[in-house]
């Protein structure tokens, strides 16, 4: 099994909130202080520059609010790729959570 590197904080929220679909770095922001019971902050200079690095990890594709009045707005989507990423930081993550109970 490939050993996967740890993820940051930021980008495995980042990767979970689009897991539930595209969303905007503001929506994001929220989102992540919501799932995090206010934990965890992102801040929009990490988020634009996280988001910048996992375009071009190709984890995530920036597209376009198909919405009325908010076409410009952008939108960023997980990749499948991207969902390999979370997949493999969540069985990380369990993996030592297992190992800290078995202590």
């Amino acid at each position: 099994m490939k050993k996967s590197e740890p993820m940051s904080e930021s980008y495995y929220y980042i990767l979970l909130c689009l897991a539930k679909g595209p969303n905007h770095g503001y929506g994001i922001m929220q989102m992540t202080e919501k799932l995090s019971g206010g934990e965890v902050k992102i801040g929009s200079g990490t988020m634009y520059g996280a988001t910048s690095n996992m375009m071009k990890k190709g984890w995530i594709r920036e597209t376009m609010s198909g919405e009325a009045g908010l076409e410009r707005r952008r939108l960023y989507q997980l990749t499948p790729e991207g969902r390999t990423a979370l997949r493999a930081e969540i069985a990380r993550l369990r993996r030592m959570l297992d190992n800290a109970e078995e202590v």
